[in-house]
């Protein structure tokens, strides 16, 4: 019987060999070796979960204190000029909310095909931190995010001196660090406030304020659990009413609402938000008299 050369042997066991070490053992998983494994030993996530929220009552002091069906608003914290990089910034906190802005410009527009050479040009960019929310969410930004823009965009262009500028754009930048109620309510007020520490001219600054109502009763400024909370059985006047108000010019720059509500219902809750920008209005010229003290140069010494 005819034997095999030894080259050809040689290469029969180097084929067998590779056959044999590159299959894969069927009791072992191939390993993904750009994931992170968890421990061996877990538990289920749903053994932390929350337990369902108890509905809110209808009447009574609310969850931190405030009196329902009346102009009761957070207790607001306000400060200009805190991003150096930017041309102008402000940080606002109403309670548990906390939001910052920055604003970048006037600077040359961009796209040449969108140049105005009469009027300048406002885009707005309004985000929520990925762990802004209970339920945490994508830096990529999602159709909430863009609805929340554009709302913002329309409250304050009209308090915006833009033929001031032709052939440039001003950007505004909002960032929610953590949502605890009432977001673009406060959203318009901190915008407004980083315009007026970058120096852009406007015609009265912009105050937001927003209502929830709930059957025949009504929160001013809600919280996160009373925005998306119902404490009466009726379907009737169920809704939310946002309203960007410019307190010397008496002027409603912005409006939105959602849910179903009477037309005297909406009408009441239109003068209730205003009510409110009023409360707000020291607190915010306060914070901006502060901003030009500390950017005010010394006296120079003769």
């Amino acid at each position: 019987m005819a034997r095999a050369s030894p080259g050809v042997a040689d290469a029969t066991r180097r084929l067998r060999f590779y056959s044999c070490t590159s299959r894969p053992s069927p009791c072992t998983m191939p390993t993904d070796t750009k994931r992170v494994r968890g421990p061996e030993v877990s538990q289920s996530p749903s053994l932390f979960a929350c337990s369902p929220a108890a509905p809110l009552p209808s009447a009574g002091p609310r969850a931190d204190g405030r009196q329902r069906d009346q102009v009761d608003v957070r207790p607001v914290f306000v400060r200009c000029g805190l991003v150096s990089q930017a041309k102008g910034s402000a940080y606002i906190e109403a309670g548990d909310t906390k939001l910052m802005c920055c604003v970048y410009g006037p600077r040359e527009t961009e796209r040449k095909d969108e140049t105005d050479m009469k009027c300048g040009r406002l885009t707005t960019d309004m985000r929520f931190a990925p762990f802004s929310c209970p339920e945490r969410g994508s830096w990529i930004q999602g159709s909430q995010d863009k609805d929340l823009s554009l709302m913002l965009h329309e409250s304050l262009q009209p308090a915006l001196c833009l033929h001031k500028y032709p052939r440039s754009q001003i950007e505004v930048n909002v960032m929610v660090l953590e949502n605890s109620g009432s977001v673009l309510a406060h959203a318009v007020t901190c915008a407004s406030l980083a315009l007026a520490d970058a120096g852009i001219e406007m015609y009265d600054l912009v105050l937001g304020c927003s209502v929830r109502q709930d059957g025949d009763s009504y929160v001013v400024d809600p919280s996160y659990a009373e925005e998306n909370g119902c404490s009466s059985v009726s379907s009737e006047n169920q809704g939310g009413l946002t309203v960007a108000f410019l307190p010397s010019l008496n002027q409603i720059s912005g409006l939105q609402s959602d849910g179903e509500m009477t037309e005297e219902t909406l009408t009441a809750g239109v003068r209730t938000c205003i009510e409110g920008c009023y409360k707000l209005y020291p607190v915010v010229q306060q914070a901006l008299a502060k901003a030009v003290r500390r950017a005010a140069l010394p006296p120079s010494e003769s």
